[in-house]
Order: structure tokens, then sequence, then C-alpha cells
């Protein structure tokens, strides 16, 4: 048997992101969707990882029937907590054998191609990951609001906090917080009952916005990277201490938000060699190796794809078994 095409997904709370490739590595297709965390609705993310699949597909000149012979690694937020994972590992897909992990796991995997080292990611939310002679290390990445501090969702919550300390005359207003008041029609009450149903990815479209009147020197949007950047010094700091003694700082937030970062942190920071995508493909390729493997030996059909169990090994790691702290 030979797998002739691998899917990496890399769902986050902003978008889904894929890349088809075939088993030499050659880049069929790429797509993108919409957010793909499965903390906030399963339907929701397997449609995004669908469509951002298709989309690739059609690139490739292929169609909906080629996911049958298709090895897919889904790096998904929200695939850190055992419930949600065994809701996802539960749900039936069209692909010859489907990966599910944590969106964390994969881009660790990229930025060191597989070798040992951390990552923090810094985009919707934040989470600090590292792998260290085979044990893997997680810090923070709980979701928000009750965590994901220094991320896009969590600087857009505290411009969203300040603006309403602004309005009861707490704190003097600012560029950053007028421009912010503005989208709610200056209206308290609005931000209230929008604040009621907001969803992380919500949150983070103000972040684009806090950084660009940082530029400017506004003091409140600059307080608020800088408590961002505390943030992210804080989970990197764990990482080191884990014993990942290169990190890489990822995410749509990384760029900017690097230069404030401590310079302990600092002394640390490796570029990242690859992305979450090119990490869940190489978890692909490693599980797609793993069948043919298997498929050698006479233990599994070619023609009948095999069910996610409890006992199957992704890569030597479980997002259902807590990783160490």
């Amino acid at each position: 048997m030979q797998t002739e095409l691998l899917l990496g997904v890399d769902g986050g709370g902003t978008r889904c992101r894929a890349r088809l490739t075939d088993s030499s590595g050659l880049i069929l297709g790429e797509g993108s969707a919409g957010p793909a965390n499965i903390r906030f609705g399963l339907e929701q993310s397997f449609g995004a990882v669908l469509e951002a699949a298709m989309q690739c597909l059609h690139q490739a000149g292929l169609s909906y029937a080629d996911l049958q012979r298709t090895v897919a690694c889904l790096a998904l937020a929200g695939a850190t907590e055992p419930t949600e994972l065994a809701k996802a590992r539960a749900q039936a897909l069209p692909l010859r054998m489907a990966l599910i992990t944590t969106d964390a796991h994969a881009a660790c995997v990229g930025a060191h191609g597989g070798r040992d080292g951390g990552i923090v990611i810094v985009g919707t939310g934040s989470v600090g990951w590292a792998m260290v002679r085979g044990r893997h290390h997680r810090v923070g990445g709980w979701g928000f609001p009750i965590s994901d501090e220094g991320s896009g969702a969590w600087l857009g919550c505290e411009a969203v906090r300040r603006v309403l300390w602004a309005q009861d005359g707490r704190i003097g207003w600012t560029g950053l917080l007028r421009a912010v008041f503005a989208e709610f029609q200056s209206d308290p009450h609005a931000i209230v009952r929008w604040a009621t149903h907001a969803r992380p990815g919500d949150f983070g479209k103000f972040a684009p916005l806090i950084i660009e009147h940082a530029a400017r020197q506004d003091a409140i949007a600059r307080e608020l990277v800088a408590l961002a950047a505390h943030h992210i010094d804080s989970l990197a700091a764990r990482l080191i201490t884990s014993g990942a003694k290169r990190i890489a700082v990822v995410g749509g937030l990384a760029p900017h938000i690097e230069a404030w970062l401590a310079d302990e942190t600092k002394r640390h920071l490796v570029p990242a060699e690859g992305d979450a995508l090119s990490g869940a493909l190489q978890l692909a390729q490693a599980e797609a190796s793993s069948m043919l493997e298997v498929f050698a030996a006479g233990e599994l059909s070619p023609s009948s794809p095999e069910p996610i169990g409890e006992e199957e090994k992704e890569s030597g790691f479980s997002p259902a078994d807590e990783p160490d702290q």
C-alpha cells in the first residue's frame, strides 16, 4: 500500500488553514476557512476543516472522494482538553486516517523540525509548549477569558475594560480608548451587550488597533503591549526551566511582541523553522509511515479506514494524556 495524500490542518481561534501534499511532500493545494477551536463547537470546527480541505483538493484537481486516500493531522485549538478531544475523535470523518492533536503541539514540531525546543504561540489565544527528551510540557492556554494572557483576545478585552474605566472617570481617555469606544457608537451599554456573546476572535479584532496606537506612543496601548509581553516572558520562563533552551515565538502577534520581551527571554529565542502546518504535515507523514509498517506486517487492510481509538499513538504523545506542567 502507498499513502498518496497527506493533509495538514492548523485550526485556531480566528481561522483554519490546510495544506495538501503528496507522499514526497510536494504541495498540491492550500486552503483557509473560519475558526476551528473545538472548544467552541465541533460542528463549526469540522465544517471549517472540511471547507479548507476542499479548497486544497480543488487546487489539486481532485475531488471529495480523494479524502478516502488521505492521511491527515488535524491540529486544532481546544484539543488539549480531554473531553473536547474525545468528542472530536468520535466524529466520523471522510479520511483514510485522522490524527487529532493540539495546534500548539504541531506548531512546536514545525518550529523545531521535531527536535527538542519550545514555542509560545501569541495569536487569538496564547500557550507555551515544549518537547524535551520525549516529554511534552504545556504552560497556559487554558482558554479565554480565564487564561490566554498576552494574546490578542486578552489585549482586546483589556482595552475594552479600560474604555469602561475611562467612561467612569477612573482613568483618562487616550486615542486608543476613543477609537475602541467609537466601534460601539460611544455607548457603554452596547459594550455590555456585545461582550455577553463575544468570542475570543471578536475581542482579538482590537489587537491590531492596539499595536498601531502603541507605535504612536499612546500611553494605554503601550501599557497593554508591555503587560502582554510580560505574560509571554512568564510562559517562556517556565518552558526554559522545563529544559527547553530554544524558544520560538510564533503566531500573528509574535512580530509585534518580540521587541517588548525581556532580555532573558530574547537570549533563548530562535527563528521558527516552520509553522503549525508544516508540523501537522510532519505528524501526518509519521502516521502514514506507521500505517505502512503495520500494513507490511499484515495487520492492516489497505482498503478499510481505521477508527481513531484510545490506544492510538500520536507520534509518542496523546493530548488525552495531560502533559507536564
